[in-house]
């Protein structure tokens, strides 16, 4: 069975031969340092561990060329809007004729990115920005629902024109709207100004029969993920989160099949002992597949401070539970 076999059948429900085992991709940083405890210099990790490759279309959803300074009024906005043409062949990956080819026989899932979330779109890229997105909520909520309105009838336009070339086997959104103690904004206002912005995107995925849909997220949304399964994402891959905050346990007992989920493993547990990293795949991943639709993985990407053994004893044990 190849990976996107895997994959299908797993978002499915269905029976694989195992889960889809996926890696965030280890920077050359930490292959170094891992060179020098143990990892042979000419010695792939894909040589050494069972990996399911997978390849996420990277669109351009920044408005192009982007503002120096973002408007303060409505017309600013309709001004700005100019800058998200769908039919603008850059906002693709480079050789996209040939890329959309090669898909046709693909034997990987292939993932759509097609909304980057509230902040990215209201162009937050530093704590200024941040504080104005937040403020705009309160004071200016037109202005945050037209701008908000206007990305996704373009990533509505652009993942229409994708579609219609490629088949893709998930589509994702990633919404980095998390603090550590909850989301950076009221569930109401997240309903309000962001699900309901998603609309056009979601029926057109809806249209192209797209069977995955992800939210993928960042530290702890819990309190978001009732109108989220509700405005019809059917998959969550929960990341750099406390494992507490975001249980996949009571996730699942919550949501049962409703929602898929992708991670569920606490990445600092790789940082710690070898105990620790067994008790945090052993507490999650063994109950999870057995319910199915379910692809175990670290929460986080390996950074330098794991140490080699560490991530040789993570694969393994994956491995040894999920085949």
């Amino acid at each position: 069975m190849n990976s996107r076999d895997r994959f299908i059948k797993t978002m499915k429900y269905e029976h694989a031969d195992r889960p889809p085992l996926f890696e965030d991709g280890i920077r050359e940083e930490v292959l170094k340092l891992w060179h020098n405890q143990g990892l042979g210099k000419k010695t792939s990790l894909e040589a050494l561990f069972s990996f399911d490759p997978r390849e996420e279309i990277e669109t351009i959803l920044d408005p192009s060329p982007i503002p120096s300074h973002w408007p303060k009024t409505i017309t600013g906005l309709i001004n700005l809007s100019s800058r998200l043409d769908p039919e603008d062949p850059k906002r693709l990956p480079d050789d996209w004729g040939k890329k959309v080819n090669e898909w046709k026989t693909r034997d990987y899932p292939l993932i759509l990115r097609i909304h980057r979330g509230y902040f990215l779109s209201m162009g937050v890229h530093g704590w200024r920005r941040f504080t104005d997105a937040i403020q705009l909520l309160v004071d200016e909520p037109r202005f945050v629902e037209t701008w908000m309105n206007t990305c996704s009838e373009f990533s509505a336009r652009l993942a229409e024109k994708i579609l219609r070339e490629v088949d893709v086997d998930a589509a994702l959104f990633s919404e980095p709207i998390g603090g550590n103690h909850g989301p950076l904004i009221s569930p109401k206002m997240y309903s309000t100004f962001v699900l309901e912005s998603y609309k056009p995107i979601l029926e057109v995925l809806h249209r192209f029969d797209t069977p995955t849909i992800i939210y993928r997220t960042y530290a702890n949304t819990r309190a978001l993920l009732p109108s989220v399964v509700k405005a019809g994402f059917n998959c969550l891959w929960a990341c750099e989160c406390n494992p507490h905050a975001m249980d996949y346990g009571e996730i699942r007992r919550e949501f049962g099949r409703d929602l898929r989920l992708i991670g569920g493993i606490d990445a600092d547990s790789l940082r710690q002992s070898q105990p620790d990293i067994h008790k945090a795949v052993m507490d999650v991943v063994p109950a999870l597949l057995e319910d199915g639709g379910f692809v175990p993985l670290a929460d986080g990407r390996v950074r330098e401070d794991v140490c080699y053994e560490n991530y040789v004893y993570y694969r393994r044990l994956l491995e040894s539970v999920t085949c």
